[in-house]
């Protein structure tokens, strides 16, 4: 069955751009130009991913990220945001607001495509993986993508459940961001370290006492203390 990914964007020159590319790249494609209409669709198709620009009418995209966040639905569907070049604050406010990734404009729709094709990747990864792992208050099933603190779950989206399955799988192991952005974003190219930070911080927020065991080694990365 093809994916459905919901592409969010008031300009109808780059929708039919992004449209084109992932119906080629094998994808069902929805569409939606502004914040409203994004969270109606978002809602009723619940897509296997959203592309969303930040620059829309009625609703801004940091906004429609944060309403589809705070919807148990739509939740854990990924997010990769468009952002203006020069927009750094809209790219970091993203990324804090739920946002997996993000790609400022103007792209190569080649690289949309492929950071798409990761973001799926995520998720599939950690249910083909067969573990359950309990440290302290802690308990993850890798297979189930259920994340529990004392006993409660705890909603994470596919990248920062990817995140904490990495770093407790490697348990009492440095991680540096580099190697993080590697295994967890599959970048190559130099991208900016903040964005493991951001999910980091929002992960330890949604983790309350078992944050505890992700400690942060200043100047290198981070590493999930061993029990």
């Amino acid at each position: 069955m093809r994916p459905t990914i919901l592409v969010v964007d008031d300009e109808p020159d780059a929708v039919e751009l992004v449209a084109f590319n992932l119906k080629a790249a094998g994808f069902n494609v929805a569409t939606a130009d502004d914040g409203e209409e994004a969270l109606k669709k978002g809602r009723a198709l619940l897509p296997a991913l959203i592309v969303l620009d930040v620059m829309l009418p009625e609703i801004d995209g940091l906004e429609v990220c944060k309403i589809l966040r705070r919807d148990p639905a739509t939740a854990a569907i990924p997010i990769l945001m468009l952002t203006a070049k020069a927009a750094e604050v809209d790219r970091v406010l993203g990324l804090e607001l739920g946002a997996d990734d993000y790609l400022t404009k103007p792209f190569s729709p080649r690289e949309l495509v492929l950071r798409v094709k990761n973001l799926l990747r995520r998720g599939q990864a950690a249910e083909a993986s067969q573990e359950q792992i309990r440290i302290g208050d802690l308990f993850v099933d890798v297979p189930g993508h259920v994340a529990k603190v004392k006993g409660k779950e705890v909603e994470l989206t596919a990248t920062e459940f990817k995140l904490l399955v990495l770093l407790a799988q490697r348990r009492g192991r440095v991680q540096t961001r580099d190697h993080l952005l590697r295994d967890v974003w599959e970048y190559t190219a130099e991208v900016d370290t903040r964005t493991v930070d951001v999910h980091m911080r929002r992960l330890r927020e949604k983790l309350g006492s078992a944050a505890r065991h992700i400690e942060t080694i200043r100047g290198v990365g981070y590493r999930f203390a061993a029990e």
